[in-house]
């Protein structure tokens, strides 16, 4: 691997475990003390951890393998490797929170009346966790990754999917803690959303890249392959230049704005790329009429 490349792997690989070390900070520091809960695969670790006292760093690993060697197989390995980064730095820091936590290391913020306080502070370190994790281009496994392969077969949006088993796990939650709480978890999943609007640089579901370059075909054929997007090659001619050459224009999530930037400028570092904002979007791999 050249250095120009281990350098890009480890652009990506730190912030990605600075952000699985503050949600899990956030986790065991504001939630878990306080009995307020999350959605996804790490709501049925704190589930777990309610009913019987499992370690969540123990049950969001074990979890996640089935899902993750599932995601493997339907998605592709490439696809899929920083989500199993994700999940394996969640997993550890999980574990190394609750050993400084258990040494006495670490001081839970746990209270008995300052639960909006625990909310919002509970919500702004979750969702920087995860927004930093986002816009690096990973995920912490767990619903993410059943979003997509119900994606894949059956044409479901990731929020419709993720949103589903947010409704009912958290539902689930009332069997063991008080209604109060969910109404506290409530918002700081509100507050957890902004923050990870406001990191990864603009509130709307899905962003518009037109690149010009005079490798756009090139670079239209990695996005393709690499990230299974769809994208249009546009005819142009340079006002200036009286050249003629390609635009390639494609939509993408949030999660992947980094990861297609860094496709573009590997194959043409002096490739013109716009970004815009998208409102709504319609057709595969996002909503579907």
């Amino acid at each position: 691997m050249s250095s120009n490349k281990l350098a890009g792997v480890f652009k990506t690989l730190l912030p990605i475990l600075l952000g699985t070390a503050v949600y899990a900070f956030g986790l065991l520091y504001f939630i878990l003390p306080n009995q307020l809960m999350e959605g996804g695969v790490t709501g049925v670790t704190l589930l777990l951890n309610y009913a019987f006292g499992i370690s969540p760093s123990l049950s969001n690993l074990l979890l996640n393998i089935p899902l993750f060697l599932l995601g493997w197989k339907v998605l592709g390995g490439r696809s899929i490797v920083w989500t199993g980064i994700g999940i394996g730095s969640l997993s550890f820091f999980l574990w190394l929170f609750e050993r400084l936590i258990d040494y006495g290391w670490i001081l839970p913020f746990e209270t008995q009346t300052d639960y909006i306080l625990v909310s919002l502070y509970a919500g702004v370190t979750l969702g920087a966790g995860l927004g930093i994790v986002f816009r690096f281009g990973g995920t912490t496994g767990g619903s993410d990754i059943v979003a997509r392969i119900l994606g894949r077969k059956y044409g479901f949006s990731m929020g419709q999917v993720i949103l589903t088993l947010d409704v009912v796990i958290i539902g689930m939650s009332l069997f063991y803690i008080r209604k109060e709480n969910i109404l506290y978890t409530l918002v700081a999943v509100f507050i957890a959303s902004k923050v990870i609007d406001f990191i990864q640089e603009g509130a709307y579901s899905a962003k518009a890249f037109t690149i010009i370059s005079d490798h756009a075909p090139e670079i239209a054929d990695i996005i393709t392959k690499e990230m299974e997007r769809g994208v249009t090659l546009i005819p142009a001619i340079g006002a200036y230049s009286k050249q003629a050459k390609h635009m390639a224009y494609c939509v993408v999530s949030r999660q992947e704005i980094r990861r297609l930037q860094r496709i573009a400028k590997s194959v043409d570092p002096r490739a013109f790329i716009i970004i815009s904002d998208v409102h709504d979007v319609h057709g595969e791999g996002f909503k579907e009429d």
